[in-house]
């Protein structure tokens, strides 16, 4: 649910990014026609109140074909989902969620277009004619200020309301809006040295440069949109590949087959050698277990102890205690020393270093625990960490062997199967078991363990899946960029070619511009992502962080080639026309 937050999240913000380009250029192409409503008499807020009209109109439009096509989506793929999915999936209409989709398109729309809208209240005639070449710098009205927070807050309202998980929501959209504005200051800082750079002698990477820095430059917004899309993904693959560790790699390859508990152990031995005559080479492991209650820590008793949500358990009611002589495989210290051999001291407790943390225990104080109807005060002597996944043997508490000394007690054994054993057939075993040892209960694990290995394997098909959606919106919105500034560019080439320019000096000087921003800002979104990646799986999820970069660099090369073919694809037509009609259209 956590990683679904997040894949819901990423989509909003890249199609927020799409949005915001697509707006900005409507409104860009729009300011001949502020202009020109201005000067024949319109007021500034005529102007403005027609085409956030317009703007408004289009993004209902749009929205509208968004909402049946995402109502329609679960139904087409309905079949497919169900062999994926390991629940059973209905698709049904959702009209809550379709409303929340309709709501946060046209606020978006609203955020980005309010303030470019409301620039042109105030923008004198003149300075309006000439905005692509010298931007007049005066600031909105208040009031359009005010609305576009306005605006704002409710758009962050509602992907925080809706989310799933609102603290991974809250983070994930704070690291996220750092990145947004450290890539305002790449793309500034990208044309500051692009106007400091010396004049090579190649005149494409002459003009390539120019174009980067010159008015009215598509560097901010590819360095925006190319950059948040390939953080977006960076971290959404590193999240991806640690999540799809952890659950493929959370169970082990050969599980137990079966829990045997309450071995009485007087027979401990016999019935060690039964279960070599039943499963001739198959793995058993048998500690000695005990149950016991936590009534004290320090002076404290265990019900006064404030205890963390995730270790509460530990004070509540009965646990399994045991004693070892050495440390249990699949723990390793983190803090303290295991007792020595023989050791014959006061009594000892080795303790799980995380509910440890959880209940505020530390190392040397001392725990006092009921078993048997005895209260027995033990010191901590080391805590442990436990490998839990392993599904071997462990315990949250294992004391010194000299603490239960001659006390009563019954084993506790698991039975791994030979990788090519022959022994009889499990009914057979349990059959055989009921007979010999009747007061030993069998529990038998791995059925369910294959179960949960099926649904682990479904649910890492699922993310996958979903992680497909965000990285589909992000080329979609990519591609949008690149074509809300072709006009420009397409103008660009008919003059040039117009004045001589032959068709490859002109490619080449384009692709080398988007090459050289897409570089840039790739580079800057792998590493940003790979941090914001780090941070929610370490800190937030709180699993293993999987450094492998074949995601992200997966997605810093997509970006930066759909930035090249998408930036080509419409100039690479037009060259080939002649451009009379194409200057009389632009």
């Amino acid at each position: 649910t956590q990683f679904l937050t997040l894949v819901g999240l990423t989509a909003l913000l890249v199609g927020g990014v799409g949005v915001a380009n697509a707006v900005r250029r409507f409104v860009e192409a729009k300011k001949l026609d502020f202009a020109t409503l201005k000067a024949v008499g319109a007021t500034g807020g005529r102007v403005v109140a027609i085409h956030l009209t317009e703007v408004m109109l289009v993004a209902s439009l749009g929205t509208a074909i968004g909402l049946v096509l995402g109502a329609a989506a679960p139904f087409a793929l309905g079949a497919v989902l169900q062999s994926i999915l390991p629940v059973p999936f209905e698709p049904t209409l959702a009209p809550g969620e379709l409303a929340v989709a309709a709501l946060y398109g046209l606020l978006t729309a609203l955020v980005f277009a309010i303030i470019p809208l409301g620039r042109a209240h105030d923008v004198p005639v003149s300075a309006l004619f000439r905005d692509q070449v010298e931007p007049d710098p005066r600031r909105p009205r208040a009031v359009y200020l005010v609305l576009c927070l306005l605006a704002l807050a409710g758009l962050v309202g509602v992907a925080l309301g809706f989310a799933y998980d609102r603290r991974i929501a809250l983070i994930y959209i704070g690291v996220m809006f750092g990145v947004f504005l450290l890539l305002r200051g790449v793309s500034t800082g990208l044309m500051a040295l692009a106007r400091r750079l010396p004049r090579p002698h190649s005149p494409a990477l002459r003009m390539a440069i120019a174009n980067s820095h010159r008015p009215g430059a598509l560097t901010p917004s590819l360095v925006l949109s190319l950059g948040l899309g390939v953080a977006l993904l960076s971290a959404l693959s590193f999240i991806d590949v640690s999540l799809t560790r952890q659950l493929t790699g959370a169970l082990p390859a050969k599980a137990p087959s079966f829990f045997f508990l309450g071995i009485p152990s007087r027979d401990s031995a016999r019935f060690d050698a039964f279960l070599a005559r039943e499963r001739p080479g198959a793995g058993v492991e048998r500690v000695p277990m005990m149950r016991g209650r936590i009534l004290a820590v320090n002076d404290t008793r265990a019900e006064d102890i404030k205890a963390s949500e995730q270790s509460a358990w530990v004070l509540d009611g009965d646990r399994g205690i045991t004693y070892a002589a050495s440390l249990p495989e699949g723990s390793r210290l983190a803090a303290g020393e295991w007792w020595p051999a023989g050791y014959k001291g006061e009594p000892l407790v080795s303790f799980d270093a995380q509910n440890a943390a959880g209940i505020g225990l530390k190392i040397g104080d001392r725990l006092t625990v009921n078993v048997l109807g005895r209260s027995i005060t033990a010191r901590v002597a080391n805590l442990r960490t436990i490998d839990w996944r392993s599904f071997g043997i462990n315990f949250v508490m294992v004391f010194s062997p000299n603490t239960f000394a001659g006390a009563p007690h019954t084993d506790l054994a698991t039975i791994t199967a030979a990788p090519n054993g022959d022994g009889a057939s499990d009914p057979v075993l349990m059959r055989r078991l009921a007979a010999e040892f009747p007061a030993v209960t069998a529990v038998r694990v791995k059925d369910a363990l294959e179960a949960v290995n099926t649904i682990v394997e479904q649910l890492a098909t699922a993310i996958r899946g979903a992680s497909g959606l965000a990285i589909t919106a992000s080329l979609l919105v990519l591609g949008g960029a690149l074509a809300a500034g072709q006009r420009a560019r397409l103008y660009d080439a008919m003059i040039l070619k117009t004045l001589g320019a032959t068709r490859r000096f002109i490619l080449s000087s384009y692709a080398l511009e988007y090459a050289a921003i897409g570089l840039v800002a790739a580079l800057f979104g792998v590493v940003a992502g790979t941090a914001a990646g780090w941070g929610v799986v370490t800190q937030v999820m709180r699993i293993d962080f999987v450094s492998d970069p074949t995601g992200a660099l997966l997605a810093a090369t997509a970006a930066i080639a759909v930035t090249i073919l998408f930036g080509l694809a419409g100039t690479i037509k037009i060259l080939s026309k002649a451009p009379a009609s194409h200057l009389r259209n632009l």
